[in-house]
């Protein structure tokens, strides 16, 4: 068979970090490694990076398959790109799946599509390839209305990533100033319970972790130097960490790495993270969230401001990048904008990504905040958390994005700031990316036009 898989375009609607950075779709990459011993023809579709639209792809390449992977803000996209394969090849089969379809499965219904991918997507789509062959196969992680799902699985012990299928377009695959950037994941779920995060739901409240020397292996066939690694939490065991610096140390892999982790960890345990610079960490994405203990609580964070602060104070004296994400408040005030921006500023912070508060579909927040939504749960490419999906109490919608803005630009444009980008990684990329941070600003100014020509409620 011809299977092509597609990772979608945003929606022109949806404010997207994808100005800024274009990473590998590594989740079709494991689709196509999952199948490779069955001999099916099997091609990557990048639609972010392509011109042409899905209709001259699917034209041309004129799949037996469509195989879409996406997030909430691609619901309709995805829907549109099968609805378009089912007019255009009416025996053409749809398969759907992406970190949604396992929190939200029913946001995916549609008659062009026929298959929901909901659990263990790796072996749920190997069951259906295999299934379309004839095989009788099971398929307990395939979505539909009133069947009982299979539990998440509790190990990962797949093939690496069919890297091949995107090699085309691999040169442009970046984050920020990690470029080129390649993706590795390491690790499934997480041991915390922030309500505001859907993690723990996607593999059924599971945290489970590769073996060292199977990520080790990986880590040593990618070309590229600077690799995100895509867990949604890496700083969580000491000795798995040291277990890691160990092995990189051994095998003499020089990469430069990008994590994800959190402030309470890096406050108590600065020896690990001298080691893990070592050993190639540049930069790690904190979720410092709040600079206010209250909010803190509420988000069930588990944290404090103390952690906050001596995490990005341990990670500068490292020379490691701190990247700042920050929930905004519904019930904030101009002041408390303010008081943020003093606080970014004192505590000496670059990169900084701010997301007004968004109940997400699939998190314990959403049934709290249900009946105050002013974006519908049907407007799918405004979940982005960017938009405001809850009304300001404060102030009018306007005047929160404006905040927004002014914030972003007081804290990260200051010009010891830009100076160290500058000389850190030259004009080039800093032109690329200050271009990337205009076209987002240009999307929170149009929302400010809209509600204030009354366009927007």
């Amino acid at each position: 068979m011809k299977i092509v898989l597609v990772r979608p375009c945003p929606s022109a609607e949806t404010i997207g970090l994808q100005h800024v950075m274009i990473c590998e779709p590594l989740e079709l990459e494991y689709l196509c490694s999952a199948i490779d011993d069955l001999g099916h023809e099997t091609t990557i579709v990048d639609m972010i990076l392509e011109k042409a639209s899905i209709k001259q792809f699917i034209q041309e390449l004129q799949p037996d398959v469509l195989v879409v992977t996406g997030y909430i803000t691609h619901v309709e996209i995805v829907k549109n790109y099968c609805r378009t394969a089912k007019e255009l090849l009416p025996g053409c089969r749809t398969i759907v799946g992406g970190v949604h379809a396992e929190v939200v499965p029913e946001d995916w219904e549609d008659s062009s599509i026929d298959y929901i991918v909901s659990r263990n997507p790796i072996d749920s789509f190997r069951q259906i390839i295999l299934s379309m062959g004839g095989q009788q196969c099971e398929l307990s992680g395939v979505w539909r209305p009133g069947c009982e799902l299979a539990p998440g699985n509790r190990s990962f012990d797949h093939a690496f990533p069919d890297r091949a299928k995107v090699e085309r377009y691999r040169s442009r695959y970046y984050y920020l100033f990690h470029n080129p950037c390649a993706l590795i994941k390491t690790s499934f779920g997480c041991p915390y319970k922030c309500e505001f995060c859907f993690c723990r739901q996607i593999t059924g409240d599971e945290y489970f972790t590769r073996d060292i020397d199977s990520v080790i292996e990986e880590l040593k066939s990618l070309p590229e130097k600077d690799i995100y690694i895509v867990d949604d939490n890496f700083l969580v065991s000491r000795e798995r960490l040291e277990a890691f610096c160990d092995a990189i140390e051994r095998e003499g892999v020089a990469k430069k790495y990008l994590i994800y982790g959190r402030s309470d960890f890096i406050a108590a345990n600065e020896d690990i993270i001298a080691r893990l610079k070592e050993c190639g960490l540049r930069a790690v994405i904190v979720g410092i969230e709040s600079c206010r203990a209250d909010e803190l609580k509420g988000y069930n964070k588990n944290s404090d401001v103390a952690s906050n602060e001596a995490a990005v104070e341990i990670l500068q004296r490292y020379d490691i990048d701190c990247y700042a994400t920050l929930i905004l408040g519904m019930d904030w005030k101009e002041s408390d904008f303010k008081m943020l921006g003093r606080w970014l500023r004192r505590l000496k912070l670059t990169y900084i990504n701010l997301q007004p508060f968004t109940p997400l579909p699939g998190t314990p927040m959403l049934e709290k905040y249900n009946d105050g939504l002013i974006v519908p749960r049907t407007d799918y490419e405004k979940w982005d958390l960017a938009h405001l999906v809850l009304a300001p109490t404060q102030m009018s919608q306007a005047r929160y994005y404006w905040n927004i803005v002014k914030l972003y630009h007081w804290v990260t444009m200051r010009p010891q700031n830009i100076l160290k980008l500058l000389y850190r990684h030259g004009p080039r990329e800093n032109l690329k990316l200050w271009l990337g941070s205009v076209r987002v600003t240009l999307q929170y100014l149009s929302r400010i036009r809209r509600h204030l020509s009354g366009k927007e409620a």
